[in-house]
């Protein structure tokens, strides 16, 4: 909100004196899942409102500060904190807009040309050091027992977990879970000899940066963790397949699958070691079955356990969302 050039809404106001940045210019109120934001001329505000995420802007600050001197496109960190209204985080403002916005207007070399860069900015994140444990505090505290906020990036050493945990259900399918442990156990030395590294764990549309035809950030490093690089496609993969369950907020319509269909093979041109895992294929189903699975045991609604249950049968058959994808 804006008055002749000054921002108006008091949190802002608020975040931005805390921030000790002057509280000039334009902000334009963007609405999200989790947080309020202000989009201005130099900054981007976000205000966690709901408390669910413990630690996630402090964690995001210090993932972009890894990305420091890397070829990464990132927005630089300027300050973040807690406060009367909660969390809080300003970043740089990128030029451009998401590519969520970008793309059903692009051509198809324009968005042939922003999954390319894409890839080289994946390739650089994939090459940053990074501790082997790092991991988001609000998932640590999930995987600790305490409230799921979200379900997803998969974490491979807690897959098993996940199958302890739906177990642990009132009504839960005794037989499936019996039979979802043995192809776990069977699956879990896929990925035992992976060298971790930087993922991002929440890559769609909304949450790249894109300027003529160029990714100029990747953004929102709450979910970021230490995990084997092939882990990135599971979230890009499953935006390419049901798009339109990836929205920028909950009150718009995601993409159509259908304008998607050729950017598996487009990041696979531009980023071919990320596709030439030994086993990909069951890799990305191993990945997919931890989120099934998180969603099956901790979802809050009957209705999303449920069909999480039937993706995890029709998964122990041998099919998933990925049967239609071409890369």
């Amino acid at each position: 909100m804006t008055d002749g050039g000054w921002a108006t809404d008091p949190a802002l106001r608020r975040t931005l004196a805390a921030a000790g940045l002057p509280a000039t210019g334009r902000f334009v109120p963007k609405a999200g899942w989790v947080s309020r934001v202000w989009v201005g001329d130099e900054y981007v505000v976000r205000l966690n409102t709901n408390g669910q995420f413990r630690g996630a802007y402090r964690h995001e600050a210090t993932v972009v500060n890894l990305l420091a001197g890397s070829e990464v496109p990132h927005a630089r960190h300027l300050a973040h904190g807690d406060g009367p209204d909660g969390p809080w985080y300003v970043s740089e403002r990128l030029p451009g807009r998401t590519l969520y916005d970008a793309w059903p207007a692009a051509d198809s070399h324009t968005r042939q040309a922003m999954i390319e860069s894409l890839g080289a900015a994946l390739r650089a994140l994939h090459r940053v050091p990074v501790p082997a444990d790092l991991l988001p505090p609000w998932l640590a505290d999930a995987l600790a027992g305490k409230p799921w906020p979200a379900f997803h990036p998969p974490v491979v050493s807690a897959t098993l977990q996940q199958v302890e945990a739906a177990r642990r259900l009132p009504n839960h399918d005794s037989r499936l879970l019996a039979d979802v442990a043995d192809w776990v156990q069977d699956r879990l030395a896929l990925c035992a000899a992976d060298e971790p590294v930087l993922v991002h764990g929440d890559l769609h549309g909304s949450n790249v940066i894109v300027d003529q035809g160029r990714v100029t950030g990747l953004i929102d490093f709450a979910e970021a963790l230490a995990q084997p690089a092939d882990v990135e496609l599971d979230t890009i993969l499953r935006w390419c397949a049901r798009a339109r369950e990836y929205p920028p907020t909950p009150d718009e319509q995601g993409l159509d699958e259908t304008t998607l269909a050729e950017v598996p093979g487009w990041l696979h041109g531009a980023y071919p070691e990320l596709f030439e895992r030994e086993h990909l294929r069951e890799r990305l189903n191993f990945y997919d079955m931890y989120v099934e699975l998180a969603l099956y045991a901790h979802h809050p609604e009957p209705d999303i356990r449920a069909a999480a249950q039937d993706r995890i049968a029709r998964l122990l058959a041998g099919r998933n969302h990925l049967d239609g994808l071409v890369w």
